[in-house]
C-alpha cells in the first residue's frame, strides 16, 4: 500500500515537472519570436522613413535606368532616326508630319480623352506600345482579348519587321486583328502585334512595351524588332512622361481648375507606417493567440483503394458520360507532362512546343504529331483507343531515341 501510493506520488510530480517545462519551453518560444519581430522591425525603420528614391523614368528615350530607352533611341539615331522627345501631347502634334512616327507607350500622359483625339488626328504614322490610355481612340476597331505572360515568342506571321527579328519578348495584352490587318506573335486568342491602316495612317499596336526598355533589348530579337517598329520613319516622335506629370497635359485639371490628383495623392503620409504597425501588431497577437501544433498523428485509412480501381471508375465516370473530349484532353495532358523530361523541356511548355520537340527528336513530320497532341477530340470510342495507343507508341518512341 505504502509503496503503491509513492508511486503514484512519484509519477505526479514527474508529470507536473514535465508540464511546467513544455510551458516555460513554450513561453521562451513567444519571447523569442517577439524579439526577433521587433527587431526586424527596427531594421525596417529606416528604409520606410526614408524618402522615395528616383528609378528612372519608364519608357524614356532619354533616361538611362533599367526602365529607361536610352539604348533604342542611341540605336535609332545611329541608323538615321531623328528621334524628338516630347513631354505633352500639343508638342507630339505640333512635331509630327507626314513622313514621322508617333510612338505612344504606358508611360505617355495623354490626360484626357480630347489629347487623344487630337494625337488620333496628326498626321503620320502611329506606334502605340504597352497598356496605353484612350487605346479605342487611338486605335480604334481594336479590341483587346486577355492579358497573357510576356516571354519569348516566335511571329508566325508574314510582317517583314517581325520575320526579320525573329522570336522577341512580347505578351500583355492580347489584341484581336481588325478586318485587313496583320497580327504577330500569337498569343492565347490573339496576337500581341498588330499592324493595320486606318485613315491612311499605319497603326502598330503591342502588347506590351518592356522589351524597349534598357533592361530587355538584349534579349532575343527585342533590339531589332524594335528598331524595325520605331525607325520605320525618318522621324520618331517620342511622346515621353515629363518632370511634373500634373503639368502634361494643360486638359488634365479638376473642376477648380486645379491639377488632377491621384487617389495616392490624397492618402497622407503617416498611413503607411501606421499600416506596418498595424500588421506587425497583428502578427505578434497571432503568434500570442496561436495554438502549440503538436506531432504528426499517422491514422490507417478507413478504406484503402487500389489505383487501377481508381482509373477504371474514372474511364466508366467518362464512358457514361459519353466525354470523350475530357478523357483525350485527360491523355494527351498526362503524355505531355511524361514527354516533357525526356525531351529536356520545361513542364509549363504548351502542348506545341512539346509536340514539335517530340517531332524532332524522333524525325517525323511536326504536323502528326501535333494533331496527335493537339488535335480535336475523338469523334467515337474507337477513336479514343486508337489516341491511346499512339499516344504510347510515341512516347516509347521518344525514350527508344
Amino acid at each position: 500500500m505504502t509503496a503503491t501510493t509513492t508511486r503514484t506520488t512519484t509519477g505526479t510530480t514527474t508529470g507536473s515537472a514535465t508540464r511546467a517545462g513544455t510551458r516555460r519551453r513554450g513561453r521562451g518560444t513567444a519571447w523569442g519570436t517577439l524579439v526577433v519581430l521587433l527587431v526586424l522591425g527596427a531594421a525596417a525603420l529606416p528604409a520606410l522613413l526614408a524618402p522615395d528614391q528616383p528609378t528612372g523614368r519608364l519608357l524614356d528615350p532619354a533616361d538611362t535606368s533599367l526602365i529607361g530607352s536610352s539604348a533604342l533611341s542611341r540605336l535609332l539615331e545611329a541608323h538615321g532616326v531623328e528621334v524628338v522627345r516630347v513631354e505633352t501631347p500639343g508638342a507630339a502634334v505640333a512635331a509630327a508630319g507626314p513622313q514621322t512616327l508617333l510612338l505612344i507607350t504606358e508611360a505617355s500622359l495623354l490626360g484626357s480623352h480630347d489629347a487623344a483625339v487630337r494625337l488620333a488626328e496628326a498626321p503620320g504614322d502611329r506606334l502605340i506600345a504597352g497598356h496605353a490610355s484612350f487605346l479605342d481612340v487611338l486605335a480604334p476597331g481594336l479590341n483587346r482579348e486577355s492579358v497573357e505572360r510576356v516571354r519569348s515568342r516566335p511571329p508566325r506571321c508574314a510582317l517583314r519587321e517581325a520575320v526579320r527579328a525573329g522570336d522577341a519578348f512580347t505578351g500583355g495584352i492580347s489584341f484581336s486583328s481588325p478586318p485587313g490587318s496583320t497580327g504577330c506573335y500569337p498569343a492565347g486568342d490573339g496576337h500581341t502585334l498588330v499592324r493595320y491602316t486606318e485613315d491612311g495612317h499605319t497603326v502598330t499596336a503591342l502588347g506590351d512595351a518592356s522589351f524597349l526598355t534598357n533592361m530587355w533589348l538584349a534579349d532575343d530579337g527585342n533590339a531589332a524588332l524594335a528598331l524595325n517598329l520605331a525607325g520605320a520613319r525618318p522621324k520618331l516622335v517620342w511622346l515621353a512622361q515629363g518632370d511634373d506629370p500634373a503639368e502634361a497635359e494643360d486638359g488634365a485639371t479638376g473642376a477648380d481648375g486645379e491639377p488632377a490628383r491621384s487617389l495616392g495623392d490624397l492618402i497622407p503620409g503617416g498611413v503607411t507606417w501606421a499600416v506596418f504597425q498595424l500588421v506587425v501588431a497583428v502578427a505578434v497577437t497571432a503568434l500570442w493567440r496561436a495554438r502549440r501544433l503538436g506531432p504528426v498523428v499517422t491514422e490507417r485509412l478507413p478504406v484503402v483503394v487500389r489505383a487501377s480501381e481508381t482509373v477504371e471508375g474514372r474511364g466508366l465516370l467518362y464512358r457514361s458520360r459519353r466525354a470523350r473530349d475530357r478523357a483525350a484532353l485527360a491523355l494527351r495532358a498526362a503524355a505531355a507532362d511524361r514527354l516533357a523530361p525526356l525531351l529536356g523541356v520545361p513542364r509549363t511548355a504548351t502542348a506545341e512546343e512539346v509536340a514539335d520537340a517530340a517531332a524532332a527528336r524522333t524525325g517525323q513530320d511536326p504536323g502528326p504529331v501535333r494533331a496527335l497532341l493537339c488535335g480535336p477530340e475523338p469523334a467515337d470510342d474507337a477513336a479514343l483507343v486508337a489516341l491511346a495507343a499512339d499516344l504510347d507508341t510515341l512516347e516509347r518512341q521518344v525514350r527508344d531515341s
